[in-house]
Order: structure tokens, then C-alpha cells, then sequence
């Protein structure tokens, strides 16, 4: 069952043509990798299927189901979104509860043992370390449920323990049937994933049929 559709999108920003002619279908328990060299539009496209920006041409649509109760989207960006005089504890508190403030501590105390950082349940995000804030940024997403993760480089600053805590948590969500876009310079093994290389869609470059 596809969950996530893009017809022939285009996308300008700053009144220059990022890329051109993307089309791609992510079914439930499916995964695509985003590939491309700096400023290809990897954030952009991620953003563009989140609906946060409006494509210049082109369509997406996503597959509501009445068997799934989870939010569409979960989305995690490049940038950690770490509240830095909250607690690591706190941040996922809050969190969890924008999505259903029922068990919203005991959904964030599952998600940093999830990623390892149960220890530092009680420290501010201020004085955590980037790969520190990576994982509770990922923490998210497990604090509240999606059927779509967006994700923006995400293995960016993890150790290997991490990335393969990631991997994990991936392979349960396509498990559960969600799927996953993962826009990434760094190999991840995803099960069964297909690789989405925007350098092909670089205004001048010739598409597939075009």
C-alpha cells in the first residue's frame, strides 16, 4: 500500500530551481534514501513531502488509513531542536505531549533508553554533546508516533552504537508499517531501501523520459 506519493515536483527557493521532475512512491514498511552532493535539495525535498514548503510544480499526496492512528508525519531536521535549559527528560516530555499528554513520562523515558541516554535524563540539553543531542533529537519520534519519519541526515554526529540504535529503531518502525525518507551522505543499512539521487533532477540534466 503506498502511504506517500510525489508526481514530477519542482522546487525554487531563492528564485533558483533547486530540482526538477522528482517522482517517487513510498509504500507502507518501505524506505528511501535521498542521495546527492551539497545543495542538491535533499532538506528541501524532505520539507517539500512534509508540506512545510509548496512544490513549484507537481504533486504530493499522501494515503490516510482508518487502521492507523498514528500522525502522518514525524520529521527531524539537520538542526537538533534541543530546549537548552530543559532536561533531556524534559525536552521529550514536552514532546511527547504536543502529540497526547497521556503517559507522555513514561513515553520519554522509554525513548531515551531507546537511544542509550537514560543517564542523562537529568542534565540540561546546554551541556550535552552534539551526538548527545542527536539521540534525544531522534527521541522524538518515538515519543511521538508517526507513520512517515522524514528524516534529515540523521546519523550526523552519532558514534557507531548510535547509528546502530538508529538502524534498530528504523527496521521497527517499517516492522510496524511506517515508512521511512532518509536524506543522508552517510551509509545506513535499511532494509529493502531505494535510493532517490537528486543529481539526476539538477536543472540541465536529463530525467528518465525526459
Amino acid at each position: 500500500m503506498t502511504i506517500l506519493s510525489a508526481e514530477k515536483i519542482a522546487c525554487q527557493r531563492a528564485g533558483r530551481l533547486v530540482f526538477r521532475d522528482v517522482s517517487l512512491r513510498l509504500d507502507a514498511g518501505g524506505a528511501i534514501v535521498v542521495v546527492g552532493r551539497n545543495g542538491a535539495g535533499k532538506s528541501s525535498l524532505l520539507r517539500l513531502l512534509a508540506g512545510l514548503l509548496k512544490p513549484l510544480m507537481g504533486s504530493v499526496r499522501t494515503e490516510p488509513s482508518p487502521d492507523d492512528q498514528r500522525r502522518m508525519f514525524g520529521y527531524v531536521g539537520h538542526h537538533d531542536a534541543v530546549k537548552p535549559t530543559l532536561t533531556a527528560l524534559e525536552n521529550l516530555v514536552f514532546w511527547a505531549g504536543l502529540a497526547d499528554r497521556r503517559e507522555a513520562r513514561a513515553r520519554a523515558e522509554l525513548a531515551l533508553e531507546a537511544f542509550d541516554i537514560s543517564q542523562l535524563a537529568d542534565l540540561p540539553g546546554r551541556i550535552l554533546s552534539a551526538g548527545q543531542k542527536r539521540r534525544l533529537s531522534l527521541g522524538r519520534l518515538l515519543v511521538a508516533p508517526a507513520r512517515i519519519w522524514l528524516l534529515d541526515e540523521p546519523s550526523v554526529a552519532l558514534d557507531r552504537e548510535g547509528v546502530r540504535r538508529l538502524e534498530g529503531e528504523i527496521g521497527r518502525h517499517q516492522a510496524s508499517g511506517g515508512g521511512v525518507v532518509v536524506a543522508t551522505h552517510q551509509d545506513l543499512t535499511i532494509a529493502g531501501a531505494e535510493t532517490l539521487d537528486l543529481e539526476a533532477h539538477r536543472p540541465g540534466q536529463r530525467t528518465a523520459g525526459g
